[in-house]
């Protein structure tokens, strides 16, 4: 076990994956989110996703919620993008940093983007080639990690290929991510361990799913293996709409508390933040997962 960081950063992400399986809601509910968002000081949050509105109904707003991210110029905000032409919309729109998700199994890539693991990766160079000369910087996030819904277990090897294939490509970050929250804390150290070695300086980071209950014990597994990004969502909203049975991302509130508690610095104020679950759960019109949500700090104020 590696020695823990002092310092994790925690990409909210509950405003693109935490909504993508929710009944669109108004622009104007997603920027009193945003704003309770940005209260509880995070630095980074995913926005969403430009991707076809009729696949993801609930982000078809992208745009409009783009053109609102100026008001807050101390937060880098990032979009997902599943193809070279979302990149450029994206782009247009003014972000500065993408996402773009690569299945490192073929079951779900083709549920989810309609193109095997190995075109998907293909496409890396096109979209690194369109952002890179407008400044604009590439995270591939290599999802299904661990296990994929229609495939199975995933090899490891298929994570390490699209890891040294995103590199040869030039990406300026890596991510992997348990898509449907089967993970457990010894699977991902293992992985962890394989991958870090063969990106040299690159940031690492990791997203889980608190489906099976594990999440939070896998994102502290992976901070001990040496990643020191994690995305996280503001009351655990959120899941794949492209994966059966995925539910529940890990909760700000929840892992800011877990990590502060072992002495790990992420910037999260938790009263903020579990203001801000408040703020998801009445802006999606039902109960969400967090722990933090029903029972509170254990410091009381």
């Amino acid at each position: 076990m590696s020695e823990l960081p002092a310092h994790v950063t925690i990409r909210e992400v509950a405003l693109r994956d935490g909504l993508q399986i929710e009944a669109p809601i108004p622009l104007s509910a997603k920027l009193d989110l945003l704003a309770a968002i940005a209260a509880t000081g995070v630095r980074e949050v995913e926005a969403t996703a430009f991707v076809s509105p009729t696949k993801v109904p609930a982000l078809a707003d992208a745009p409009e919620l783009a053109a609102r991210l100026s008001d807050y110029p101390d937060i880098e905000f990032s979009a997902l993008v599943a193809s070279p032409n979302g990149a450029k919309r994206a782009i247009a729109a003014g972000l500065r940093s993408l996402e773009y998700v690569v299945s490192a199994a073929d079951g779900h890539s083709r549920a989810n983007v309609g193109r095997s693991s190995a075109e998907a990766t293909e496409q890396i160079a096109e979209i690194v080639a369109i952002a890179h000369p407008c400044e604009v910087t590439v995270e591939v996030i290599i999802a299904t990690a661990w296990d994929c819904p229609f495939d199975g277990p995933t090899p490891p090897q298929r994570v390490l290929d699209i890891v040294d294939a995103a590199c040869d490509y030039g990406a300026d970050r890596l991510a992997i991510a348990d898509t449907i929250g089967t993970t457990t804390p010894g699977r991902v150290t293992a992985l962890v361990h394989q991958v870090r070695p063969r990106i040299g300086d690159l940031p690492l980071g990791a997203h889980f799913h608190n489906t099976r209950g594990a999440g939070l014990a896998s994102a502290y597994a992976a901070v001990a293996a040496g990643v020191t990004r994690l995305d996280s969502s503001v009351g655990g909203l959120g899941g794949c709409p492209f994966a059966p049975g995925a539910s529940g991302n890990i909760a700000t509130e929840d892992l800011a508390y877990l990590l502060r508690d072992s002495g790990i610095d992420t910037g999260v104020d938790l009263t903020a933040a579990i203001a801000a679950a408040r703020v998801a759960r009445d802006a999606v019109g039902h109960e969400l997962p967090s722990a933090l949500l029903r029972a509170g700090d254990r410091i009381l104020s």
